[in-house]
């Protein structure tokens, strides 16, 4: 059985034209509307008198709510279609937001990220499937960097608020969030129309049913690897070195520049990436800089240089960024459309272990000192190069450019 794929046809230009930016900007609004927070985490410390260990509790308390929706949201949306789950993520990421402006204390808090995890994870997982088949083959890469965008965007324009209405600027933030999701989820009812379900052929031999676990597996296989470095990376600059700056520089304004650093780094450096065809060896790249980039955190100890805070945080940023990108290329790649949905959302399960790590530097640095966990990364990193590399040259993973690899298979 030959499988037709959004990477063999893409859908007229009309198509497209009419429901990809309402796709987008819901992605964009639920990645903001999940990152914006970092940049509020000093202004609630301030205000509300909540301590580090809570606010590090309530940024990891997200992935809670939002790991099981990235799971169960991809394989829901394989069966009853990726609008409705999509709308619903999102609208329940804004009403999360929307809890937290009238009550952020510490309880209120914890509730209302567990919520904005929950619709995250619907929101992430079906949107990147759904852009896949509206996109075509360049769908998935173009939903994490929209993602992505709106990660880096949503920390600085709530420092920017923190010192504009320095009186009320956790009211504002999330207000802002809340609003952005909710007008998002209106311009995907309104602009959206319900994508196809993607069918399984009812007569497909035992053969062909086969070569689609086949590529469920190599795709796991070859994203996963990639996957655990995407978030455990940018949460080492936004979370782990900017709380290491706070002695010198207070208020939202560092986790702010650092998200831009280093999710804006992850957007350039895919550019890059794309522009010169490093193909296969843009995950090698990404994995390279993990280890760079955890490696001068750890070198750079409790109290880091500016400059290595930047050098640190831009490293980092490109490592996400590269992961990201050909991790999600390799579930495009090889996953049938039928389980599109199922596979994203493992993938993105795997990448959001990564939040989980301010939570963990905070619980052992007191313990083992603050540069051992980094390192420790590093090493971890440097493993999983070794794996990927492995992978290209018993050629698992074409090094060929990937936009050769595509037109081969159509």
């Amino acid at each position: 059985m030959t499988s037709t794929t959004p990477r063999d046809v893409e859908l007229p230009a009309q198509q497209v034209g009419s429901r990809l930016p309402a796709i987008l900007l819901l992605l964009f609004a639920s990645g903001w509307g999940a990152n914006h927070f970092a940049a509020v985490l000093p202004i609630l410390q301030n205000t509300e008198d909540m301590s580090r260990a809570a606010l590090d509790g309530a940024f990891g308390v997200y992935a809670l709510g939002l790991l099981p929706c990235l799971l169960g949201g991809g394989s829901v949306s394989d069966r009853v279609g990726r609008r409705i789950v999509v709308l619903i993520g999102a609208a329940t990421a804004g009403l999360g937001n929307f809890v937290m402006i009238f009550w952020h204390v510490e309880l209120g808090v914890f509730v209302g990220r567990f919520v904005v995890g929950l619709g995250v994870g619907l929101a992430v997982s079906a949107g990147t499937a759904w852009t896949a088949e509206v996109a075509g083959k360049k769908g998935a890469v173009l939903a994490g960097a929209v993602l992505t965008s709106g990660f880096a965007v949503g920390p600085f324009v709530s420092a920017i608020v923190a010192s504009t209405f320095p009186s009320s600027a956790e009211y504002v933030s999330f207000a802002v969030s809340a609003g952005l999701s909710e007008l998002a989820v209106a311009a995907g009812v309104v602009w959206t129309t319900s994508a196809p379900i993607p069918q399984a052929d009812v007569a497909a031999d035992d053969r062909s049913r086969h070569q689609d676990a086949a590529g469920v597996g190599l795709a796991l296989r070859t994203s996963l690897p990639l996957a655990i470095w995407v978030f455990s990376t940018v949460t080492a600059s936004i979370v782990v070195l900017a709380a290491r700056m706070t002695d010198r520089f207070g208020g939202p304004m560092v986790p702010g520049v650092a998200s831009l650093l280093a999710l804006g780094g992850g957007l350039v450096i895919q550019m890059i990436a794309r522009r010169l065809d490093w193909g296969a060896y843009a995950g090698i790249a990404g994995i390279g800089l993990a280890v760079l980039g955890f490696g001068a955190a750890a070198v750079a100890g409790p109290h880091p240089s500016i400059g290595m805070f930047v050098a640190a945080s831009l490293m980092l940023g490109a490592a996400y960024g590269l992961c990201l990108r050909e991790g999600l290329i390799n579930v495009e790649l090889h996953t049938p459309p039928t389980a599109r949905g199922m596979v994203t959302g493992i993938f993105y399960v795997f990448t959001y272990l990564g939040f989980g790590l301010p939570v963990l530097m905070a619980t052992i640095e007191q313990s083992v000192g603050g540069s051992l966990p980094l390192v420790v990364l590093a090493v971890l990193a440097a493993c999983s190069l070794g794996v990927c590399l492995r992978q290209i040259r018993t050629g698992t993973v074409n090094s060929r450019n990937v936009v050769g690899i595509v037109r081969s298979r159509t």
